[in-house]
C-alpha cells in the first residue's frame, strides 16, 4: 500500500472516530441534547424569518463553538473523574475552568442571537 492510500485511510478512520464522537455526545450529554434542541429551533427561526447569509454564518459559528467547547468540557470533566474519582480541590479548579469555558461560549452565542434576531422584532 502507498504512503498515499495510507494517509487517506488514516483520515477516513479519523474521520469515523470523530462522528462516533459526535454520536456519543448527542446521545449520552443532556447539555448537549439541549444544546441541539436550541439549534433546531434556531435553524427554524432561520429560515422562518429569512436571515441573510452573514447572518447564517454567525448562527452556525455560535452553534459550532457552543457544541465544540461543550465537548472538550465533557472530555475534560471525564478525564478529571477517571484520575481522581474522589474530591479534590485542583480536580474542582480544572472542571470549574472548563464550566466557565462553556459559559462564556454560551453568552457569545446569546450576544450574536440577540444581534441577529431583535432587529426582526423591532
Amino acid at each position: 500500500m502507498s504512503k498515499v492510500s495510507k494517509f487517506i485511510i488514516g483520515r477516513l478512520r479519523g474521520c469515523g472516530y470523530a462522528i462516533k464522537g459526535a454520536l456519543l455526545l448527542i446521545r449520552t450529554e443532556p447539555s448537549i441534547q439541549v444544546q441541539v434542541g436550541i439549534t433546531i429551533v434556531m435553524t427554524v427561526a432561520g429560515f422562518y424569518l429569512n436571515i441573510t447569509k452573514t447572518e447564517w454564518m454567525l448562527q452556525i459559528f455560535a452553534i459550532g463553538l457552543i457544541m465544540s467547547v461543550e465537548g472538550v468540557n465533557t472530555a475534560i470533566e471525564a478525564i478529571a473523574d477517571f484520575v481522581h474519582p474522589d474530591f479534590h480541590d485542583k480536580i474542582g479548579f480544572i472542571k470549574d475552568v472548563a464550566a466557565g469555558a462553556v459559559f462564556i461560549a454560551a453568552i457569545t452565542a446569546v450576544i450574536i442571537g440577540l444581534i441577529i434576531y431583535v432587529p426582526y422584532f423591532l
